[in-house]
């Protein structure tokens, strides 16, 4: 199985999930937004030039993520 690269910023309860190479660095052509009245947040999808998906932005990513996901996210805050 792939690692797969997740950061997470609590004080902004925001995490994103890297669907790319951890060497790479692609740059997101588009965004998608998902539905926030369906799901109670909002979740980003973001595509490359080619159309790949390369990550998922997850606001509100305490109530939409495992917590073991977010415990083993490289954090972007000040861990308390």
């Amino acid at each position: 199985m792939a690692d797969i690269r997740v950061t997470y910023d609590k004080t902004v309860n925001a995490a994103y999930v890297y669907l790319t190479d951890p060497q790479v660095q692609p740059r997101s052509a588009r965004t998608y937004p998902c539905d926030p009245v369906d799901i109670d947040g909002m979740i980003n999808l973001d595509f490359d030039e080619q159309g790949h998906l390369i990550g998922i932005e997850v606001l509100a990513a305490s109530s939409k993520l495992p917590e073991y996901i977010l415990k083993s996210a490289e954090r972007l805050d000040a861990v308390e």
